[in-house]
């Protein structure tokens, strides 16, 4: 970043979302180093990182390595974390025990739980509102399907607040075509795109709308009662979409279809697991804390956890079927 206040950015997770804005910062100027697995980082150390956009396809030789022991850490490097929720605490203990105190981290994540989950181990702590459709399915390629900007990143410190360096980073975001502003209540935003993630595992198991549509209608209703009865803010649907308006235009890319969101990639990769546990889990977590129920968020939870461990496709259930277990109880 150009202000000072950070000097390089570790995007870790160089998937989907972290791929998309690794590659965009790099391609921008900014400093940065990728974090990545498997035969993942093979490719992009082998071949470079490989971005597909409505605008054309970008082959980048970034820097990447396997995890943060491989990394010469300076004080005022910015972690962008960018895995799936059920791998940061794995991920925060590991930085926890080889990054110097100054390092900074800022959390590009769908849910609410990763945030606090680094408090505990780091002083400086940003939480990222992510709209930011794209999709990554093979090793050294990620798709974004939005241009001109490829999405909304607004950037706030944790739990609420400025500084130069929230503004700093949503400066670099800015340069890189992202939309993104600096915000003080950037968890009011946190939480109005919790309630739209809940619909992830709905689109995973049924699949596009308009199957689903009734199961939305009810997930919507019992996770913004749960969050009143929690006493939880969020921006509302009108702010939310003023806000965001022209941050994400969707554009074919021909040879690949947008993807359902975050969970319908997880089982479409088989990778055994989902973060429904951080999503509609979430919903349900908040109204045990504050003796409500929350039986729709907990059945979608529980049906995606399942699908994720017995490798089922996506879009493998009819919501019928998944409503006649709803109504079972």
């Amino acid at each position: 970043m150009n202000t000072g206040v950070a000097a390089r950015l570790i995007i870790y997770g160089a998937g989907a979302i972290g791929g998309t804005i690794g590659s965009r910062l790099f391609a921008s100027g900014s400093d940065v180093v990728l974090v990545a697995r498997g035969a993942h980082r093979e490719a992009i150390a082998a071949d470079g990182l490989r971005l597909i956009s409505p605008e054309g396809t970008l082959v980048q030789r970034i820097p990447v390595i396997g995890g943060p022991a491989e990394l010469d850490w300076r004080a005022d490097d910015v972690v962008v974390l960018a895995t799936k929720s059920q791998d940061s605490v794995g991920v925060l203990d590991g930085l926890a025990a080889v990054a110097p105190d100054g390092v900074a981290i800022a959390c590009a994540q769908n849910g609410v739980a990763n945030e606090r989950a680094a408090l505990r181990r780091f002083a400086s702590v940003y939480a990222i509102c992510v709209q930011l459709p794209s999709t990554h399915l093979e090793p050294g390629l990620v798709v974004a399907h939005s241009a001109p900007l490829a999405g909304g990143l607004d950037v706030g410190r944790y739990p609420a607040g400025l500084d130069d360096r929230a503004r700093a980073i949503a400066a670099a975001f800015a340069a890189a075509g992202f939309a993104s502003s600096a915000r003080p209540d950037i968890m009011r935003w946190k939480y109005a795109k919790l309630l739209r993630n809940t619909h992830n595992s709905i689109r995973a198991l049924v699949g596009a709308p308009p199957a689903g549509r009734e199961l939305e209608r009810l997930v919507d209703e019992e996770s913004r009662a749960v969050l009143a009865g929690a006493g939880i803010d969020h921006a509302s649907d009108a702010e939310y979409e003023r806000n965001h308006r022209g941050a994400v235009t969707i554009r074919p890319i021909e040879g690949y279809a947008n993807t359902l969101g975050s969970t319908w990639q997880s089982l479409a990769r088989g990778s055994g697991v989902t973060e429904a546990d951080y999503l509609n889990g979430e919903i349900v977590l908040e109204a045990r804390l504050h003796g409500l129920r929350a039986p729709v968020n907990e059945l979608l939870a529980r049906l995606a956890a399942r699908a994720a461990r017995e490798r089922v496709q996506p879009g493998s259930m009819r919501e019928e079927d998944v409503l006649a277990l709803l109504a079972r109880g």
